[in-house]
């Protein structure tokens, strides 16, 4: 059985340390409350005006992050690296873990122990569900959930609804479609879960071995949420106001055959775009496998790639929530 997370000890109730999330982990989203989010993106825009007027601060100086990564990763591992830097910390970046004392057989709670040591908090992604929450079990510092296997992906959840946020101005009333790999998209199971918060209308696009798990869909049911299942992407895009596509995860499939006939079952070109509202957007985790075609990076609906910058924002919060500093 997965180990529950332990509380870091309790918020001092000060302007900087009351926020609900001093010396917390950040392991689910379903940790968080309506105002926990309106805390976060109201931090999130401030960090932006932060960075757009002076490019760092010195807010987490003398802290130190633990980047734990057992998986692959470009945007979330450099993410975090410079959210902490941006606010004046150091990081210890940990990639290619096959070359650390992991690969002599070290168990996570004593890599987590062993880092905690040398760090103020640890950032992990590990192929195993329920990894974090055992990492959070053992680590005095707090642990921030970088993705773990087919579960989660919190810190990506924030920024795809702050993205959402930013570009739309608003949550409640939108129709948002999310396409392509929903079986094993940890991204789409953290959103629909997030999304549960605001009235929307969600629809999922996929191919039928990659449709979206029946424990997500009762969580959206259960918040009394409409939601539509169709394999039709030609049909659906004219009349949605968020476009949420994801890649087909080879590394997910234990017969590459399923991979080979669903890979490019959706690809959203220059054509299928004209069928788009002039005012929607489309959004990507990246990274993207020819499911969304380059021609469409100059329409200004792609906002894949401001998704991305927003990703810094969000985590910068975070991290400075965490410490007390935000």
């Amino acid at each position: 059985m997965t180990p529950e997370a332990k509380p870091k000890g309790s918020p001092v109730p000060s302007d900087k340390t009351n926020n609900g999330l001093y010396g917390r982990d950040i392991l689910s989203v379903n940790q968080f409350s309506k105002q926990d989010l309106e805390y976060i993106f109201k931090v999130s825009k401030e960090m932006r005006t932060l960075v757009e007027r002076f490019g760092s601060a010195d807010l987490l100086q003398g802290k130190i992050l633990a980047n734990l990564f057992y998986e692959p990763s470009t945007r979330t591992s450099s993410s975090f690296i410079a959210a902490m830097e941006r606010l004046g910390g150091k990081v210890i970046p940990i990639h290619g873990v096959k070359y650390s004392s992991v690969s002599k057989g070290e168990s996570l709670p004593d890599t987590v122990r062993t880092l905690e040591a040398y760090a103020d908090v640890i950032a992990i992604r590990h192929p195993e569900v329920g990894s974090a929450a055992i990492a959070a079990h053992y680590a005095k510092v707090p642990v921030i959930n970088a993705g773990d296997g087919v579960g989660e992906h919190p810190t990506q959840a924030l920024l795809d609804l702050f993205t959402i946020l930013e570009e739309m101005g608003r949550i409640d009333g939108l129709r948002i479609a999310m396409v392509g790999d929903l079986k094993y998209g940890r991204t789409v199971h953290s959103l629909a879960r997030l999304l549960r918060h605001y009235d929307v209308e969600m629809v999922f696009v996929s191919p039928d071995i990659l449709r979206m798990p029946k424990h997500i869909l009762e969580e959206v049911t259960e918040r009394g949420q409409k939601y539509e299942e169709t394999d039709n992407l030609q049909d659906t895009i004219s009349n949605v106001d968020v476009l949420y596509v994801t890649r087909v995860q080879k590394e997910r499939f234990e017969d590459l055959s399923e991979y080979e006939r669903v890979k490019g079952f959706y690809i959203v070109d220059d054509e299928i775009m004209k069928k788009a509202k002039k005012d929607m957007i489309v959004m990507h985790p990246l990274p993207r496998v020819g499911e969304i075609a380059y021609t469409v990076d100059n329409d200004p609906r792609a906002a894949y790639f401001r998704q991305v910058r927003n990703g810094m924002f969000v985590r910068m919060a975070l991290l400075a929530a965490v410490l007390g500093k935000a």
